[in-house]
Formats: C-alpha cells, structure tokens, sequence
C-alpha cells in the first residue's frame, strides 16, 4: 500500500509562487507515474500535470502549461508542484495520485491507484 501526504498549500497572492510537495511512502514510487490534480468548489477534479517514473516525459494542462512545473525526486520519494504566476482561477484543493499499474492516459484520474488528501491552494487578486 503507498500512501501519499501533500504539503506547501496556502495562500498566496495573485502573480505569487508556491511548491507544492507530495511525500510518498512505499517502495514502487520510484517505478510509478505521478500526477497532481485540483478541485475548486463546485467544479470537477481536473488535471494540472503529470511525470513519468523516469522524468522522461511531462504533461500539463493548458491553463497551467508555461506557469506550473512537475518534477520528482526518487531517491526522496517525493513529488513536487512548482506554481508561478498564481491566478485566481488556480484556487482549489490540490491533490497528487500514484499509479500502481502503468496506465495511460496519465491525464485521468482513473489511471491512477492512490491519492493523497490534498493541500489547499488559495489565489487572492
């Protein structure tokens, strides 16, 4: 079983950073895809980025394309979100996912096995 534990929430103002980071427990986070996702009040969960095992490939949506950079760290078993150019619209819950199984497309969410309880992101302008 892996567990995950988001932190680096907050709030921020408009143009602000953050770096979000996800702590993963187990022993197959260094062989498995990772993915952040957010959830704004009554709205869907949506996806902000993805990273392979390796690093090898990246994806983002593209409202956060240009601003928001994922990266890991395997040796650490953590996974990092760095947010620049905060907006308003980026305000949610954000959350990171493990897959157990590699599966693609890494931009839904029901490829993967394992989710974190989310750390709050909040944009003033």
């Amino acid at each position: 079983q892996v567990q995950l534990v988001e932190s680096g929430g907050g709030l921020v103002q408009a143009g602000g950073s953050l770096r979000l980071s996800c702590l993963a427990s187990g022993r197959t986070f260094g062989t498995s895809a990772m993915g952040w996702f957010r959830q704004a009040p009554g709205k869907e969960r949506e996806f902000v980025a993805a990273i392979s095992w390796n690093s090898v490939m990246t994806s983002y949506a593209a409202s956060v394309k240009g601003r928001f950079t994922i990266s890991r760290d395997n040796a650490k078993n953590t996974v990092y979100l760095q947010m620049n150019s905060l907006k308003p619209e980026d305000t949610a819950v954000y959350s990171c996912a493990g897959q157990r199984t590699p599966r693609i497309p890494l931009s839904i969410a029901t490829t993967y096995d394992y989710w974190g309880q989310g750390t709050q992101v909040t944009v003033s302008s």
